[in-house]
């Protein structure tokens, strides 16, 4: 049996990122049987690095894995907590996906809906670098806190 070759270092600086440990630690959560125990984090979030060569073995088309699921539903979990912890305010995580994989992803603070994807092509779910991963979740919530500044009332309603 052969290893899959981590795309994360262990030392990469983007592991002490607000997105990447809450991402870690919901993913760890999840773990139900414990096969992340005694896994580095690097280890944990790898599967979540899609490279181009990665990218390219998974098929155009596709039904998700409940693994794979599991990993964007606990994505949107960790960008609610970090919207909540930024602003005070209950954020709660809405995922639907079909059995395609085709859906929406909300996050709502109040009555006001913060952060609104559709979701498509499920089953290829992962960024191309933890870099991305940071990059894309920091515009995310900075848009979501910037609709909360403005709608006030309906985010505390």
């Amino acid at each position: 049996m052969t290893t899959a070759t981590l795309v994360v270092p262990e030392d990469d600086a983007n592991l002490t990122a607000d997105i990447v440990k809450d991402y870690i630690k919901q993913l760890r959560a999840i773990d139900t049987y414990d096969t992340y125990a005694g896994w580095s984090e690097a280890k944990i979030i790898d599967p979540v690095v899609l490279t181009k060569e990665r990218k390219q073995k998974i098929p155009v088309v596709g039904d998700p894995d409940e693994i794979t699921i599991a990993r964007l539903k606990a994505y949107y979990n960790s960008v609610a907590t970090l919207i909540e912890k930024k602003t005070g305010l209950m954020a709660a995580p809405i995922v639907h996906l079909s059995h395609e994989g085709f859906g929406r992803a909300l996050i709502m603070v109040g009555k006001l809906v913060v952060v609104d994807k559709i979701l498509r092509d499920t089953h290829r779910f992962g960024f191309a670098s933890l870099e991305d991963l940071v990059e894309k979740t920091d515009k995310l919530i900075e848009k979501a806190i910037g609709l909360i500044e403005k709608y006030n009332n309906a985010a505390t309603d």
